[in-house]
């Protein structure tokens, strides 16, 4: 299975489609708060500006480093946010979840949820991995927590592990959830939705 096929990963409510510059107009206004992208590598809120995340998503998947979605709420038909799959390694077969964010209206909703089981689903089930990485800065205890409990297990703190654009510094806590913890894990993402989930993929082209 190749690793970086583009593809739809589609849900009941939720949609991860690949990234490209349809979406543009979507997440440029979805992407408007300046307080979403102050955990995330660059700021993209400024008019004019969501061009150049989505060219360096694309720029990612060109060199094979990443698989970048956006994701769309079916029930409005937009795109509210973007994920991806990076640090990929197919050798052994794990991958991290990363450079996720949702439209400021669309957070502590089903969207980010539902996306997780989407990315969680097609990363064990489609494509066999045994271990799929998340990480967030030490200082965004909101991201921490939201990670915890999806029933991904915290493993350590990378100091000094990043910088941001801006100069500042990041301290990476690293968490995961490996094969053994999938069934469980995708039992309690679907209780927390409280609707069913019956995923499907579609390459594109």
């Amino acid at each position: 299975m190749d690793f970086f096929q583009p593809v739809t990963i589609q849900g009941s409510r939720v949609a991860l489609e690949p990234l490209s510059h349809r979406h543009l107009d979507d997440l440029a206004a979805a992407g408007a708060d300046e307080a979403i992208w102050r955990y995330l590598p660059s700021a993209h809120h400024l008019p004019g500006t969501m061009a150049s995340f989505i060219d360096m998503a694309l720029a990612s998947h060109q060199r094979r480093t990443a698989l970048p979605f956006a994701t769309v709420d079916l029930a409005v038909g937009k795109a509210v946010g973007s994920t991806r799959y990076h640090h990929i390694d197919t050798e052994h077969r794990r991958l991290e979840i990363g450079v996720t964010w949702i439209g400021t209206g669309f957070q502590r909703s089903h969207i980010n949820t539902e996306a997780k089981l989407l990315q969680l689903w097609y990363a064990f089930e489609v494509l066999g991995c045994r271990r799929v990485e998340l990480k967030a800065d030490v200082e965004n205890a909101k991201s921490r927590a939201a990670i915890l409990r999806l029933g991904a297990t915290e493993e350590g703190l990378f100091r000094k592990h990043m910088l941001y654009a801006d100069g500042r510094n990041r301290d990476n806590v690293y968490f995961s959830i490996i094969d053994d913890d999938w069934p469980a894990v995708r039992e309690r993402l679907s209780a927390k939705l409280g609707y069913a989930v019956a995923p499907k993929y579609t390459p594109a082209g």
